[in-house]
C-alpha cells in the first residue's frame, strides 16, 4: 500500500527509511551481472563499484575477500555476482552484499553475443536492404575513436593523402571498458544530430575479445540502426567480427581500409576525368571530322560545286527535248499527210465521179435507182442522165 502523507501529517525521516528498507529486504538473494570498476581491497573486506556496461548506472558492492579471492576479478572484468540487497538505513545507502562471484567466461561471453546476434537479426537489423549507401565526396566524416589512438591518426592520415580537402569531427571517447558503451553512444548521437556530417565511422584497434566487448553491446547496436547518417564500422583487423560489423552500413576491415571507403583518391579520379575528357575529346573529334567529310562531299556535289552550269545543264536538256518533241510531232504530221493523200487518191480513183470524167453517164430514173440494163426501159420512160457537169432529164424513145 502507497504511504499516506500530507503537509499536515508528515513521516519522520525513520519511517521512510525503514520501509524502503523493508521493500528491499524483500528482495532476497539475487544473481547480478555488471563490469567491475574502483576495486579496492582494505583488510579483509573487498569494495567495487558494479557497473551496468549498456547504462550509466552502478552499484555498490561489500563482501569478504574469500567471496573475491579469484584472479579473474580485476577492474575491467564482467562477473556475475549472488547477492543480497541491503539499505542502510542510518545513511540512506544501498549496496550489495556479496555471498558469491563468478567470472564470466569467454565461452559464455560468445553464447550470450550469439544469443543476441540471432534476437537481433530476427528483427531486420542486419538486413541489406537497409543498410545505406556510402556519400561519394563527403563534405565532413565524422569519426569516433579512441583518445590518441593508432586509429585516429590511419584514418585521418589516409584519408587526407587521398583527398587533402577532407574534413573531419572528431570525437575522442573511451573505446574499452566499462564506460565504452556510453560514450561511444552519446558520441554517435551527438555526430548524426550535425547536420554536416555526411558519414560517421567508428573505430580502434585490435584487441581481445573482452576489449572488443562494447561493440557488440545491444545498447551500442541499436544506436547505429537508428543513426540516420550512414555509419562505417572500423573495429580490429580483419579476423575480428563484433556486431558493429554487421548493423553498420559499411564493414571495414581496418582504420585503414575504413579510410579507403569513406574519401575517393584524388589521383584516381583525376585519371578518371583525363580518361573521360579524352574520351570525350575523340568522340567530339571524330564527329566532327565526320560532318565536316560529309560536308565537303555535299560541297562537291555539281549541284552545288557550280549552281549556274547546272542550270545551264538543265536548260540545255529542256531545249534538247523540246527539239526531239518538234521533230517528232512534224514527222507524226508528215506522216499523216502522207497517208491522207495517199488514202484521198484512192478515193479519187474508186469515185464515180472519175468514171464519169472519163466520157461515162449514169442513167437514173426519178426515184434515184440507176438503169443498169436497155431491156428495163419502154418508150416514154423519164430518166436523168448523170454528167460529169451535172444531170439532163431524157425521155425514152421507140
Amino acid at each position: 500500500m502507497a504511504l499516506q502523507t500530507s503537509a499536515e501529517a508528515p513521516v519522520p525521516v525513520r519511517t521512510v527509511l525503514q520501509l524502503v528498507g523493508g521493500w528491499i529486504g524483500r528482495l532476497g538473494r539475487i544473481w547480478v551481472e555488471g563490469q567491475i570498476t574502483e576495486l579496492n581491497r582494505r583488510g579483509s573486506t573487498v569494495y567495487l563499484t558494479l557497473r551496468d556496461p549498456a547504462a550509466n548506472m552502478s552499484v555498490r558492492v561489500v563482501g569478504p575477500r574469500g567471496v573475491f579471492d579469484n584472479p579473474a576479478v580485476v577492474d575491467g572484468a564482467r562477473v556475475v555476482v549472488h547477492a543480497k540487497p541491503d539499505f542502510y538505513i542510518n545513511r540512506g545507502s544501498f549496496s550489495l552484499t556479496a555471498v558469491e562471484v563468478r567470472a564470466v567466461g569467454i565461452g559464455e561471453l560468445l553464447a550470450r553475443l550469439e544469443q543476441l546476434k540471432r534476437t537481433l537479426a530476427a528483427e531486420g537489423l542486419f538486413r541489406p536492404e537497409r543498410k545505406r549507401p556510402l556519400p561519394f565526396l563527403p563534405g565532413t566524416v565524422g569519426l569516433i575513436c579512441g583518445r590518441d589512438s593508432a586509429a585516429e591518426r590511419d584514418v585521418l592520415e589516409n584519408a587526407r593523402r587521398r583527398w587533402p580537402a577532407v574534413s573531419f569531427k572528431v570525437e575522442t571517447v573511451a573505446v574499452q571498458g566499462s564506460y565504452a558503451v556510453g560514450e561511444v553512444v552519446g558520441a554517435l548521437r551527438k555526430l548524426d544530430a550535425d547536420p554536416e556530417v555526411e558519414v560517421i565511422v567508428i573505430t580502434r584497434g585490435g584487441g581481445s575479445l573482452e576489449d572488443l566487448l562494447p561493440f557488440s553491446d545491444e545498447t551500442m547496436v541499436r544506436a547505429v540502426a537508428a543513426a540516420r547518417t550512414p555509419v562505417v564500422s572500423a573495429i580490429g583487423h580483419e579476423q575480428d567480427s563484433p556486431l558493429l560489423d554487421l548493423v553498420a552500413d559499411h564493414r571495414a576491415s581496418t582504420p585503414t581500409d575504413a579510410a579507403k571507403r569513406v574519401v575517393p583518391d584524388v589521383r584516381e579520379q583525376l585519371a578518371h576525368v583525363h580518361q573521360l575528357r579524352d574520351r570525350g575529346r575523340r568522340a567530339i573529334t571524330g564527329r566532327v571530322e565526320r560532318e565536316a567529310a560529309w560536308l565537303a562531299a555535299v560541297r562537291s556535289r555539281p549541284a552545288l560545286a557550280d549552281p549556274v552550269r547546272e542550270v545551264e545543264r538543265q536548260h540545255e536538256r529542256v531545249l534538247a527535248v523540246r527539239d526531239r518533241a518538234r521533230r517528232a510531232l512534224g514527222a507524226a504530221l508528215d506522216r499523216a499527210g502522207d497517208r491522207l493523200d495517199h488514202t484521198r487518191a484512192r478515193l479519187t480513183a474508186l469515185s464515180p465521179a472519175a468514171t464519169l470524167e472519163r466520157g461515162y453517164a449514169i442513167v437514173q430514173r426519178p426515184d434515184g435507182a440507176v438503169v443498169r440494163s436497155a431491156a428495163e426501159l419502154e418508150p416514154g420512160d423519164g430518166l436523168l442522165v448523170r454528167l460529169p457537169d451535172g444531170r439532163r432529164a431524157v425521155t425514152v424513145e421507140k
